[in-house]
């Protein structure tokens, strides 16, 4: 029958989100897509980070999606209250023209973030549903725990660095993957790994435009010199190369040295950049003098060509469960 109940396990994965925007359009229109999912039921919905305050505690939501400029509080002292007070998964809804803001909201504690299409208030809104959706639903996996950690670990003094070479004898490269809680983890690993003599290749889920702001912040904040990788460049020691949003970056070898090549993804590539695509090529041009490193993410992008270097035989890292946001 049609009007029989739902089965009690649809029931109980059901997700509840709370929409935290100023804008009346951006709210009603954001709640309108979340609910056309049917493991999704927005509980609240919130006009500044005061009115959150109270809705947060009122619905207690599974996840928040949040408006980063607002007045009276903003999202950032909104998102500080939510971490100590009530931690949250939350992701970072931004309009373009505020591009940095959601590295400083991830570093506050989001998990994830997705960018508005025009303006703060866009009739094109409705194209961010998708990919709304699915980080809505990613959420599920999320270990706030570790997000709480990882903030905790901001607050102390980071630990003194030093140039080393001793640990990366016949090693001619670093690969790393990431995807959700990522940024925040690579930030955190380039300022207290020891500046290495060989560079690192860094592929970072992340749209087009974001991963060369995310180049750029870090860069100020590490040892390293980090940077967008630009297709044809050498691979220079100490450099952090960030793979391009919206392009596949591989690893090749010139004669004695290293480069990297990007080109544009193809329109059935699931992720790009592609972890299993740079840790692939990299594993082919330098065999076993490769270290590739598996982060916090989701999906398996990363888990085919990982197996490849281990066979070629380069080593390979994951990061712990009790520190990754999602395992």
């Amino acid at each position: 029958m049609s009007d029989r109940p739902q089965p009690p396990s649809e029931i109980l994965t059901m997700i509840k989100v709370m929409v935290v925007d100023d804008s009346a359009y951006n709210r009603v229109t954001i709640s309108k897509l979340l609910d056309s999912a049917r493991d999704i039921r927005v509980v609240a919905t919130a006009v500044n980070g005061e009115d959150a305050i109270r809705q947060v505690m009122k619905h207690r939501p599974d996840v928040i999606t949040l408006d980063l400029e607002m007045p009276v509080m903003d999202g950032f002292a909104f998102l500080r209250w939510l971490m100590v007070t009530l931690p949250t998964p939350v992701i970072a809804v931004s309009s373009r023209s505020s591009d940095r803001s959601v590295f400083k909201a991830l570093e506050l504690g989001a998990v994830d973030f997705v960018a508005k299409p025009g303006g703060r208030i866009s009739a094109q809104l409705e194209q961010i549903g998708t990919d709304l959706i699915a980080s809505v639903r990613q959420c599920r996996q999320i270990r706030i725990e570790n997000v709480s950690a990882r903030l905790a670990r901001q607050e102390e003094a980071p630990p003194a660095i030093e140039e080393s070479g001793r640990a990366v004898v016949g090693i001619e490269l670093v690969v790393i993957g990431c995807s959700t809680g990522g940024p925040p983890a690579i930030q955190f690993l380039l300022e207290t790994l020891p500046l290495l003599p060989i560079p690192l290749v860094i592929a970072q889920h992340m749209p087009a435009i974001f991963t060369r702001l995310f180049a750029e912040r870090v860069n100020k904040l590490t040892p390293y010199t980090v940077k967008e990788a630009q297709d044809g460049e050498t691979l220079q020691p100490g450099f952090a190369y960030v793979a391009p949003g919206g392009c596949q970056t591989e690893v090749v070898r010139s004669g004695d040295r290293l480069r990297v090549a990007t080109y544009d993804a193809l329109l059935e590539d699931l992720y790009a950049p592609s972890v299993d695509h740079l840790f692939s090529t990299a594993s082919d041009a330098c065999g076993p003098a490769l270290i590739a490193v598996v982060m916090t993410g989701m999906g398996d992008d990363g888990a085919g060509a990982i197996r490849k270097v281990r066979e070629n035989g380069g080593r390979t890292l994951a990061e712990a469960e009790s520190s990754a946001v999602i395992f």
